[in-house]
């Protein structure tokens, strides 16, 4: 086995601690690296301060063996990542004519003239090895000091990929010889996540030392990520194989795709397969399911439409709910779901509907219905099934656990219906 080779990402910036910016370069980065056998141990977000960046650099350099940073690169004041670098390596800035070069080019093929703040983005810490950087002005730079690599790239995200891409992975790979990581996941819906830890248990007791698990819950949905480290990559994936075979006996019934699948690709290719459409009657999710369903390029091979029946005039008007069921049971209940979801399948002439109707909050509910009631159903041509969640006082996460709910029952509906597959 090779040694692990460990990476920290710290990301520059007071933009990112102020909420004003999304980090979305750490994820990437983690994921490149990943690939190539390094594991990132760590994410580091600081301000623009002299101080914290070094704090950051020096103790960062105990624990990893490559820190890779993001920001503080561009021509202004506030851009302070090169000056920091200068003083934690004890050295000075000078002009890089290579760099200088490639940014005189770059303003000349656009036409512009360059300030004297775009000459100062040529100018580099002496120790640094240059990282050309062809999509931006802000030149990449890479440092080595007591067996560390220390790789500055700007944070513009396109330009940071390019030269993770082209100049800072293939370095990399060059330079380390490392295990291989592969990640296996298996995804599963409608089980909790200490619900789940307990039934695989006797699964999880015994995995092979070179293979852990992680637990990702995301509203009713829970990820497991095998994450396998070896050297020989046809024999982690069977290592991996192997363990997902031993694993499923435990949880088939909650598993509904593996690796990048999405409930709601995995619902469309059943829908083709099937050769089967589908369509929706939304109150509480105001439409947020079919919005789901839609997401995926190629729906309108199977999705035919929505109402969303906010009102019970609409419940009435449109999709036929009977006024007595409503005055009897009210509109959040399942009563009233089943006949939206039978109604939704006539008007618009699908094959299977589903609808929602719930009290998402964060007031409405009652002592016989509490903020969170929600009643899912989903008709077929021969029967209609229905569901009932009992969630959270959060608006937003009842209707995305609601849409997740609702789409996985549409999902069993249509694998124990007795439809033709599509030859």
């Amino acid at each position: 086995m090779a040694p692990i080779i460990r990476a920290e990402i710290l990301t520059i910036g007071d933009e990112i601690l102020f909420g004003q910016i999304t980090d979305t370069n750490t994820q990437w980065i983690g994921s490149q690296l990943t690939d190539i056998g390094i594991r990132p141990v760590r994410k580091t977000s600081v301000g623009d301060n002299k101080a914290d960046i070094l704090d950051a650099f020096s103790a960062a350099s105990q624990r990893v063996n490559v820190i890779i940073v993001t920001g503080g690169l561009g021509p202004t004041r506030d851009d302070i990542t090169k000056h920091t670098f200068c003083e934690y390596f004890g050295t000075e800035l000078e002009i890089n004519q290579e760099a200088l070069e490639l940014i005189t080019a770059f303003f000349a093929k656009r036409g512009r003239a360059m300030t004297e703040l775009n000459i100062q983005q040529a100018a580099l810490p002496k120790n640094c090895t240059y990282i050309p950087n062809l999509w931006g002005t802000a030149p990449g730079m890479w440092f080595e000091k007591d067996d560390v690599i220390y790789v500055s790239l700007p944070g513009v995200p396109y330009e940071m990929k390019s030269l993770m891409e082209f100049e800072i992975l293939p370095r990399l790979k060059s330079r380390f010889v490392s295990n291989i990581i592969q990640h296996k996941s298996v995804r599963t819906i409608g089980i909790g996540e200490s619900f789940l830890a307990e039934t695989i248990a006797p699964w999880e007791d015994v995995l092979p030392e070179h293979i852990k698990l992680a637990y990702l819950p995301h509203f009713g949905q829970v990820k497991l990520r095998l994450t396998g480290t070896g050297t020989v990559q046809a024999r982690l994936d069977a290592d991996l194989a192997e363990q997902v075979a031993l694993l499923m006996p435990y949880i088939e019934e909650w598993v509904f795709g593996f690796d990048t699948d999405e409930l709601e690709t995995v619902i469309g290719s059943l829908l083709v397969q099937h050769n089967a459409t589908v369509g929706t009657a939304e109150s509480c999710t105001g439409g947020f399911v079919a919005n789901q369903i839609t997401s995926v390029p190629g729906a309108s091979q199977y999705f035919q439409g929505s109402v969303v029946s906010y009102s019970n005039e609409v419940k009435i008007n449109v999709l036929g709910v009977s006024p007595q069921t409503l005055e009897a049971f009210g509109a959040v209940s399942e009563q009233t779901a089943r006949e939206m979801a039978e109604g939704a399948r006539k008007v618009l002439n699908t094959t299977f509907a589903i609808s929602t109707t719930g009290i998402a909050g964060p007031d409405g509910g009652t002592a016989e219905k509490p903020v969170g009631t929600v009643w899912i159903a989903c008709a077929t041509p021969e029967e209609t099934f229905t569901q009932l969640l009992t969630l959270r006082n959060n608006r937003k996460i009842n209707i995305e656990l609601t849409a997740s709910y609702a789409l996985n029952l549409l999902r069993k509906t249509i694998l124990k219906t007795n439809l033709a597959v599509k030859g």
